[in-house]
């Protein structure tokens, strides 16, 4: 049997790195063959994950769990306005060094009321240092949405998000792209591709199928790196999974599922077993 690698030893080989937890014990020790995963701080393979309303003792339980996985979290919609642990939950995931971002619907309403400039001052004393800015609830002209981009890149890394929450609305898959392009060229980080956190609008059908014709056009135009797919679903995360490799950005991850997901891309469920297990000889 051949001696594991030690411990620091480089991941590039078919395994994972170590981590402090018992979750990857085995893989570490290196008796299986997983896909390569890039590592912290990422620029691909991000899971970009929705806290509906977690407690401090529920975000301590997922850093816990899955920290290792979780690349930024959203705090969803207006719910940072009104949840009574804020403070101490920001200060739990900046101890565990994970970014947060507010849901997008904060900034549209700000714009629509003229208030951004006090939603700027929030999120600095809050000492955030992303923003989401969106438009799928409010429509905003897209040059004023392209301004406010440049603006405040210029103070924190801006993701944008791209796409209706309302499923009855039909975008054209060169509208999508032109729209997705404008938002980088503005400074976005990123753009989130929207499914809403029900996975029925936006890249997916009111049933939650895969808009599979629109993804294909925005990835021959686009390159999905600077994508953050939302894929709520088991099925949605895997056919983008399969179709993108493992190292697609997704987004809208409930906590639960995060781990879940981790194994869809290192192929330790049935559903990638066949995509991403590899049938080379490993270890013995």
């Amino acid at each position: 049997m051949n001696a594991p690698e030690p411990e620091g030893a480089s991941p590039r080989g078919g395994t994972v790195p170590p981590a402090d937890g018992a979750a990857r014990d085995g893989l570490a020790a290196g008796f299986l063959a997983v896909p390569e995963r890039s590592c912290k701080p990422r620029e691909r393979g991000i899971t970009h994950v929705i806290d509906r309303g977690l407690s401090i003792a529920q975000v301590d339980g997922l850093m816990e769990t899955v920290g290792e996985y979780v690349d930024i979290v959203k705090l969803g919609w207006g719910t940072a306005l009104v949840t009574a642990n804020l403070k101490p939950k920001l200060e739990r995931y900046a101890a565990h060094g994970v970014p947060v971002v507010l849901g997008g619907t904060l900034t549209e309403i700000a714009i629509k009321q003229g208030r951004v400039e006090g939603l700027v001052a929030w999120l600095r004393e809050l000492g955030l240092r992303h923003v989401e800015i969106s438009d799928g609830t409010i429509a905003i002209e897209a040059e004023t949405k392209a301004h406010l981009i440049r603006t405040l890149a210029a103070h924190f890394t801006v993701l944008s998000e791209v796409g209706s929450k309302d499923a009855d609305f039909i975008m054209a898959p060169y509208v999508w792209v032109e729209q997705i392009e404008r938002d980088l060229d503005a400074g976005a980080w990123k753009v989130i591709a929207e499914a809403r956190e029900s996975g029925t609008a936006g890249i997916y059908r009111a049933d939650g199928e895969v808009r599979t014709g629109l993804i294909d056009e925005i990835v021959h135009a686009i390159d999905a790196e600077k994508i953050v797919f939302e894929a709520p679903r088991r099925e949605q995360q895997v056919w983008l999974l399969k179709h993108l490799g493992n190292e697609c950005n997704l987004g809208n991850i409930a906590p639960d599922d995060v781990l879940s997901l981790e194994t869809l891309r290192l192929g330790l469920r049935s559903d990638t077993v066949e995509s991403f297990a590899s049938d080379g000889e490993g270890p013995s």
